[in-house]
């Protein structure tokens, strides 16, 4: 049940920090693990948020669910996690319609890879190549797309997105109903640890001391403060894949995510057929002009996406993150999102977003009238390769570092749950801390995204 105010246990078995996607889930699967092996779930896992239920980056995030990553280790996460979103549609306010990667003739290759790797692991896709293929293949859904210097389209069968807010209702309602106790309005102020080792003997809250025996940290863009509070190191060293060493990297970095709203009727975005689309994510190096003067608005690699959202009433989606120059100890994450007065999507995001969704559809031309014009994105932290962190530190510490890949990752909760119970996932091996030391680190696409 969630609760608000309430005294605070002293112990708990599992502590879980962050009510968003990654704690939520973990919380369900614990649960759920527990009362089938007969130990009982009741009173043993409680879940701490300083705010609420999706009150963070889950709270705002676009909803999209897609596969399509360069790395062949994102790729076998997602379609698992893509598994768990199909398992109930219905209370994850989950929408399978598909997603789209179209893309230039610098990112064919990759996007190729892609393809291949999808079919070995048995991810139903669709690849077409070729300047007439694709643009013909993507006017067989919009009759007026008019996109340039297009060469290839994987088109995703599966994915598609979710509703954020109904989605983390219905999450928080599973992990309710298998035991777990909700506990909103307790902010996490620090670790006690064991005087004999480094584990962690108790979780202190603004509320007071609460004892446990396994904590697991997924907060989000909050993860540099926890690393922190476990004592861990502010700057690594990181071995890149060709040999070369580099020291005193910052472990966290933050990147400005930029997403908004396009306020017209969703079905403006309908299929000529009259079926909602796949989620469609276009990545040119054609020249970008403004829509309302003519004038350039890059010359360079550009990307959006974007979708028909009858949640956030229009069409909604976003471009490129920027990076945040601020020094990393020194970035405010707090207010987050809509309410920062300092990392909200800007002036120039409208100018280059509607401009790129009427370079790819005539029916959006003359439309920044429309932009919903009101403050929107948030911050993500990122870690030195851009990829997740899942991984144990301090003994009996696991950490959920989703590196701003969190929304879609919804089963990275499930296979936490099953390590922290002991078996150990071939599927998080990938995404150790120990990677960036060893020089196994993931490979990076051409895509103007630092997560592709």
């Amino acid at each position: 049940m969630r609760e608000e105010n309430v005294a605070l246990p002293d112990h708990a078995d599992f502590v879980i920090i962050g009510a968003g996607i990654h704690g939520l889930s973990t919380a369900w699967r614990l649960a759920q693990r527990l009362n089938a092996n007969g130990r009982g779930a009741e009173g043993r896992i409680i879940v701490l948020d300083k705010s609420g239920v999706g009150s963070g980056a889950s709270g705002i995030a676009c909803g999209v669910v897609r596969n399509n990553y360069f790395q062949p280790a994102m790729r076998r996460l997602m379609a698992h996690s893509v598994n768990i979103w199909e398992s109930d549609p219905e209370e994850f306010s989950y929408h399978p319609v598909g997603y789209m990667q179209v893309s230039c003739e610098a990112m064919r290759e990759d996007v190729g890879s892609i393809f291949e790797q999808q079919r070995e692991i048995g991810y139903e896709s669709v690849f077409v190549e070729g300047a007439n293929a694709a643009t013909n293949y993507m006017r067989g859904f919009f009759g007026d797309w008019q996109a340039k210097n297009i060469t290839s389209v994987l088109h995703e069968k599966r994915g598609g997105y979710s509703n954020n807010s109904k989605s983390m209702q219905g999450l928080a309602r599973k992990a309710e109903q298998e035991g777990v106790k909700i506990l909103t309005g307790v902010e996490v102020v620090g670790f006690s640890f064991d005087s004999q080792s480094s584990a962690v003997s108790a979780v202190e809250t603004d509320q007071g001391s609460i004892s446990c025996e396994q904590v697991i940290v997924g907060a989000g863009p909050w993860v540099r403060d926890f690393w922190r509070m476990l004592e861990l190191p502010k700057r690594i060293t990181v071995r890149e894949s060709g040999g070369c060493v580099r020291d005193n990297v910052d472990m966290w970095r933050y990147w400005q995510l930029e997403e908004g709203v396009l306020s017209v009727p969703p079905e403006t975005l309908l299929t000529d057929d009259g079926k909602v689309p796949p989620v469609i994510h276009v990545d040119t190096d054609a020249t970008l002009v403004s829509d309302v003067d003519g004038t350039i608005v890059t010359e360079g690699m550009w990307g959006i996406y974007y979708k028909p959202d009858w949640h956030f009433g229009g069409v909604q989606g976003g471009a490129s993150p920027y990076r945040v120059e601020t020094p990393v100890d020194e970035v405010a994450i707090d207010p987050y999102g809509p309410e920062s007065p300092e990392f909200v999507a800007s002036r120039d995001f409208a100018r280059m977003w509607v401009s790129a969704l009427a370079h790819c559809h005539r029916r959006f031309e003359g439309m920044m009238p429309k932009y919903h014009d009101e403050p929107s994105g948030g911050i993500g932290c990122f870690t030195p390769d851009s990829f997740p962190v899942f991984d144990r530190f301090n003994e009996n510490a696991t950490l959920i570092a989703d590196s701003n890949h969190g929304w879609k990752m919804i089963g990275v909760g499930h296979l936490v749950a099953d390590e922290v119970l002991g078996d150990r996932q071939e599927l998080l091996e990938p995404f150790r801390f120990s990677r960036f030391e060893k020089g196994e680190l993931h490979p990076v696409s051409n895509s103007p995204y630092p997560w592709s």
